[in-house]
């Protein structure tokens, strides 16, 4: 609902935009960034809108229930390893990134099912401030297709793909990426979300999913720029 304000408000003239608030009730920080698909018709050249009122309360941000409140911690995770890998990455978005992936294993250190819910809303909070200075790539151009392309929701669709892409954006030295492949694993298990079959994905769909995100520009953003025979073997690896 955030990102449908956002684009909304996108869709008016500059000079006529109204004031976008935001009550997250996810983890997505979706009212931390200032990237959003635009409504259909709607002028692409226009800048996109970023909430200029933000109330996060805890209580809401972190509501969801586990499954679907793990899968959303997944999507923040990948918001704090993606962000410091992409070549607009500066220390003070790239160390809130860090910050953010560490309260998010934190959250989940208490040794039983119910993590610490006001722990993980401000690592999602951190974690939204660290991908919308950094930008997206790799890991969210895949999850993104997904959830775009298939039946997949998009907080599945990150948990589903994040322990594979670590090792992609480890492979291109983001840092501490390949540290956080046990707790992403751990998240998509709690999220109910291991495998692309289990999510409603068929076999047939990876291949046009793979040629969409290959046409993401975004792509650049995480070097050298994936080439669709990787995208395709890392959907083929979560499947």
């Amino acid at each position: 609902m955030i990102d449908t304000a956002k684009a909304l408000a996108a869709a008016r003239p500059s000079g006529s935009r109204p004031c976008v608030a935001a009550i997250p009730t996810t983890l997505s920080a979706a009212e931390m960034t200032v990237v959003h698909r635009r409504a259909a018709g709607a002028d692409a050249s226009l800048p996109g809108v970023r909430p200029a009122i933000v109330a996060n309360d805890p209580a809401l941000s972190a509501s969801q229930p586990l499954a679907a409140l793990a899968a959303s911690a997944a999507n923040a995770l990948g918001h704090a390893a993606e962000g410091p890998a992409t070549t607009r990455a500066s220390p003070v978005p790239a160390l809130a990134g860090r910050e953010a992936a560490r309260l998010i294993g934190e959250a989940y250190a208490r040794g039983d099912d119910e993590p610490d819910r006001a722990t993980l809303a401000l690592a999602a909070l951190l974690s939204g401030y660290s991908i919308d200075a950094n930008g997206y790539g790799l890991h969210h151009v895949l999850s993104q297709t997904l959830a775009r392309m298939t039946a997949a929701g998009h907080g599945q669709a990150n948990a589903a793909m994040l322990p594979h892409t670590l090792h992609a954006l480890a492979s291109r030295g983001a840092p501490g990426a390949g540290d956080l492949v046990g707790l992403a694993t751990d998240l998509a298990r709690r999220a109910c979300a291991t495998r692309l079959r289990d999510l409603g994905v068929t076999e047939g769909q990876l291949d046009a999913c793979a040629d969409a995100a290959h046409e993401r520009a975004e792509l650049d953003h995480t070097p050298p720029r994936a080439e669709r025979d990787e995208l395709r073997a890392l959907y083929a690896a979560a499947y």
